[in-house]
């Protein structure tokens, strides 16, 4: 995106709205799109301003060595606690109030999460029918036939069980390649997969030579034309021979292995199949199968067939957890097979949940911070407020007008910059009411007489707890 134009610098509001795609579209905008990463340096510094991200740069950076920890898988069964001062490994994001279920204990609802930050990946030659029963990520070399489907042609024949109509006997498939070509004359078992798939001319498949298993890859870039509306994902030419070996690979966690096994297989009978349908509810899983869980595949971690993957588990509000999960927390960490643990919270000292006389800060007991890494996180100036919200309204395509942005930034130091940030979507509504293509500061302003900010709100509450914005 750089330029080599010499003209006059363009004024902060001046960026244009971003540009809608060809079919009309737009996509979502999440409170943190504007945030592409963490915006490191080379050396691990952290600039002022880097992918999206304002200021926080020793936050950002301790950030950057967590992320290397992870990277190197030394940082399993650890704890990393992010105190809020305003704001390819598995990832489980939870909310501290969900433990909180009807159907599971609130536990089993944390030793859940931690099985599926776990990923597992193995041989599955090796695994045989612990593949069948468990659903491991495989990670195995096959024979396929693989190329461009030139030719697909049934060959039918008498019905051999009436003499009416006919039925297909075998069918014929051309394939090529980058180094040739190849024709097939495959089972009529297989033409049915290939009608199930889909499958024309001009189609990228492979077919597993043992099982005949078939899957469409996606359409040859041949065919690929300069449509705007199109669905279809094309893909290169394969290279080398039609009949070949190629590595297939599937993602399974820990937690994925647990509910396979604790999962009644149950008949094939009629009753069975609508017992399944009944039973829609929870299960939970015993200790016992996951050390039988663990005790596998630990055993094939051990001969080097497998690989165990550990992943992050992210907790958010995590002063909703209360003494007991802290407690199981505790012996979670401990795990051999610990993923890794982000805490985030914005409390200062209070009292643990499910105690009375315990007051730790953040909600969280002594015992687990003494394990945290904790990231110091700073407060947010007024000129990197002004930053944060002129960023935002060019990633919403949002024109600010003279004084717009100065005086949001006041609002965000005074109240926050998420109540800076939550001001621009309704003034830009107002601003389309009264005609205008950009916001200015009276929409702003009118913004005080709808809204309030979190300590404005709090300072009208009475010592009765009666709300006295009337005086």
């Amino acid at each position: 995106m750089a330029s080599t134009s010499t003209s006059a610098p363009v004024a902060h509001n001046a960026v244009p709205p971003p540009v809608a795609n060809a079919a009309g579209r737009s996509s979502r905008i999440a409170p943190h799109s504007h945030i592409k990463g963490l915006g490191l340096a080379a050396d691990g510094s952290a600039p002022a301003d880097g992918s999206g991200f304002i200021g926080q740069t020793n936050a950002r950076e301790a950030c950057g060595v967590v992320v290397d920890l992870i990277k190197s898988r030394k940082f399993s069964g650890r704890a990393l606690l992010l105190v809020e001062l305003g704001i390819k490994v598995p990832f489980c994001p939870m909310v501290g109030s969900e433990v909180y279920s009807t159907e599971v204990k609130k536990t089993e609802v944390l030793a859940e999460a931690f099985r599926r930050a776990i990923g597992a990946s193995a041989h599955r030659s090796r695994f045989g029918s612990l593949i069948r029963h468990l659903g491991l990520r495989i990670k195995e070399t096959k024979e396929v036939y693989e190329g461009e489907v030139t030719e697909l042609t049934p060959t039918e024949a008498e019905n051999p069980l009436s003499g009416y109509g006919k039925t297909v006997s075998h069918v014929v498939v051309g394939l090529k390649t980058v180094r040739g070509t190849k024709q097939l004359r495959l089972d009529p078992i297989i033409y049915e997969a290939i009608l199930k798939e889909k499958i024309v001319v001009g189609d990228v498949i492979y077919v597993e030579h043992q099982t005949g298993a078939v899957k469409r890859v996606g359409r040859s870039d041949a065919y690929a034309s300069s449509y705007d509306l199109e669905a279809e994902t094309y893909v290169p030419l394969p290279k080398g021979d039609v009949h070949k070996r190629k590595e297939l690979v599937q993602d399974v966690t820990l937690g994925d292995l647990d509910a396979a096994n604790a999962r009644p297989q149950g008949g094939q009978d009629i009753m069975s199949v609508m017992g399944s349908l009944v039973k829609s509810g929870r299960t939970e899983v015993t200790d016992k199968l996951r050390r039988e869980v663990n005790k596998v595949v630990k055993g094939y971690v051990d001969q080097g067939v497998a690989e165990v993957v550990p992943g992050v588990v992210f907790i958010d509000e995590v002063h909703m957890l209360d003494i007991e999960c802290f407690t199981y927390l505790n012996a979670l960490l401990e795990s051999p097979m610990a993923p890794t643990v982000i805490l985030a919270t914005n409390r200062g000292n209070s009292l643990v949940r499910g105690t009375t006389d315990i007051v730790s800060p953040h909600g969280i007991p002594v015992d687990l911070l003494d394990r945290c890494m904790m990231v110091k996180t700073d407060g947010y100036t007024r000129e990197q407020v002004g930053k944060v919200v002129q960023l935002r309204a060019n990633v919403e395509g949002l024109r600010l007008g003279s004084g717009v942005l100065e005086r949001l930034a006041m609002e965000g130091e005074k109240s926050s910059l998420r109540y800076a940030l939550q001001l621009l979507t309704p003034a830009s509504i107002l601003a389309t009411l009264a005609g205008r293509t950009q916001i200015e500061v009276e929409d702003v302003g009118e913004m005080g007489e709808l809204f309030l900010d979190a300590k404005t709100s709090a300072g009208l509450i009475g010592t009765d707890g009666g709300f006295q914005g009337g005086r």
